[in-house]
């Protein structure tokens, strides 16, 4: 009798245990979801802007330099805060920070959603930017709280990657159906409305995650950081207009390295940097850091300027933009897919090169295959190519850095490269961004000197150039104009579309080459030993 009621009491013990691990693997795998869906969101928005630029342009009558500012304004805020966010989630709590960022993201989504001026779009994707970089650092950090076991962390981590690329490829491609269901203003409503859904599952399904020792924040690298990044950015974007020899651009510049010289003499000093100088001699380290600068330099390229050049130039609408990115998309998450396993077997210097190499090739054929009438089955292919090196990229570059650093500094590693890459993003949109516009003015002037246009209308065209209503307001001129008139018109249409492809051209050229630069950084630097991307103490 006395043993059957002790089988009884094992029994009922084991079904108790049995429950309470499936329900603690369903509470986080919960949490898990929720930190993805808050990961898919800050990453969606580095490129989802790309779907609507046409559209502000012609809606809020915004030059390029500012919609530069729309999509680096956003990647600029998020690089400049991500480190010290990270740092105040550390602190005082990373689901109470991670929350108060989607709060604020949520917040900048409705300033953009109401409007009425370039500017005002602007702040609100640089609130938008500020919430991104409080709720992202810590959706790699809290992985190791989630998951303590090192083999479903792998996975985890795994999944992270395939993420983040998912969402950088699916930005033009969800951006362009919401643009043509409605209009631009639908990208940010979407925004809005997922990340409060967001807001409120993490709320009730993230455990608070908080070091037990807080550390002094590095008040004065961040301030710093901060100001340098902003003056080098505000400088390359205003030079277009300014002109990069003028005093107020120089000064610019002069203060922003003289910011980042002290930057790196405070870090070396401090007893906590927000980033450890010290991990700048490290190959590995550094060399990954450089990789995902470059990348992401370089992929902007494509979100940003073929965006731009297939809706102005192409005049497709934003479904055919949807359509031609879907190569893309698919490259990146079949890619990003198999890198983990690929990575694991034979360490991150193969796959990282091979990466660097493919989206440097994917984006040099994008280069020579884009024109006035280049359609999906031209376009597709070496977007796609692109885009597969771009998903093999993600998976190494964090690799190699995880495990290049000390474990228990592995959370600022990862954050560090995030940084690299949102500053990849802004650099990219500034200094491609200044080729590109540079060309249109430069390129269209002389243009518009050969068909014998005027000096007094032609500021007025490259006005109307810049603006995106250029081909409205040749549309009204035909209707009313002589058949000599509208030839002339035709002329200054295609000058500005030549003059648009000839910087076009320019920029993957740099895109392309930087990449193929990238695959030898890579193997000087990558590492042969098999990688699992695991986040410890």
């Amino acid at each position: 009798m006395s043993e059957d009621r002790g089988s009884s009491v094992t029994l009922g013990g084991t079904l108790r245990d049995q429950r309470h691990r499936v329900v603690t693997q369903l509470r986080n795998h919960f949490s898990f979801a929720s930190l993805l869906a808050i990961l898919f969101l800050t990453f969606l928005d580095n490129t989802i802007a790309s779907a609507v630029l046409t559209s502000v342009q012609a809606k809020l009558h915004a030059g390029v330099t500012q919609l530069q500012w729309v999509v680096g304004g956003y990647a600029l805020a998020f690089a400049s805060l991500m480190l010290i966010c990270g740092s105040l989630g550390d602190n005082f709590g990373r689901k109470k920070i991670m929350l108060i960022g989607v709060g604020i993201f949520c917040a900048g989504s409705l300033v953009c959603t109401i409007a009425q001026s370039p500017t005002e779009l602007i702040v609100g994707r640089v609130i938008m930017g500020i919430g991104a970089a409080g709720s992202e650092p810590s959706t790699l950090s809290m992985i190791r709280h989630i998951y303590p076991d090192r083999r479903r962390r792998a996975r985890a981590l795994g999944a992270w990657a395939a993420v983040s690329g998912l969402a950088l490829a699916m930005g033009p491609v969800l951006g362009g159906i919401l643009v043509g269901l409605w209009s631009w203003r639908a990208v940010f409503w979407f925004n809005f409305i997922f990340g409060l859904a967001v807001l409120l599952v993490a709320s009730i399904a993230l455990p608070e995650s908080v070091n037990d020792v807080r550390r002094r924040l590095d008040g004065y690298g961040f301030i710093l950081a901060t100001l340098a990044l902003s003056l080098a950015t505000f400088a390359t974007i205003s030079g277009e207009t300014m002109g990069y020899r003028s005093s107020t651009v120089l000064s610019l510049y002069a203060v922003a390295g003289l910011s980042f010289i002290i930057y790196f003499v405070v870090e070396s000093r401090t007893a906590f940097p927000m980033l450890n100088v010290e991990w700048i001699k490290n190959r590995a380290f550094s060399g990954s850091a450089v990789v995902a600068f470059t990348s992401y330099f370089s992929i902007f390229s494509i979100f940003f300027f073929v965006a731009l050049y297939l809706e102005i130039v192409s005049a497709i609408g934003p479904y055919t933009l949807a359509l031609d990115f879907l190569p893309m998309l698919a490259g990146m998450v079949i890619a990003s897919l198999f890198a983990g396993r690929w990575v694991g077997r034979v360490g991150s210097r193969v796959p990282m090169m091979t990466g660097c190499f493919l989206a440097g090739v994917g984006v040099l054929l994008t280069d020579y295959v884009i024109s006035p009438t280049v359609g999906l089955n031209s376009l597709g292919w070496t977007m796609g190519l692109a885009g597969v090196g771009f998903g093999i990229i993600v998976v190494p570059v964090n690799a190699t850095a995880l495990i290049s650093i000390p474990a228990a500094n592995s959370g600022v590693a990862a954050s560090t490269i995030n940084t690299s890459r949102e500053l990849g993003a802004v650099t990219g949109v500034a200094i491609l961004g200044s080729i590109v516009n540079g060309q249109l003015t430069v390129n269209l002037t002389q243009r518009l000197i050969q068909i014998g246009v005027p000096s007094a209308f032609r500021q007025e065209i490259i006005t109307a150039v810049i603006t995106g209503s250029v081909n409205s307001r040749a549309a009204q001129e035909s209707r009313v104009s002589s058949a000599a008139i509208k030839q002339i018109i035709k002329e200054v249409v295609n000058a500005a579309y030549a003059a648009f492809t000839h910087g076009l051209n320019l920029a993957l050229t740099v895109s392309g080459m930087l990449l193929v630069a990238s695959a030898g950084v890579s193997y000087f630097t990558g590492t042969a030993e098999r990688a699992s991307m695991v986040v410890d103490e």
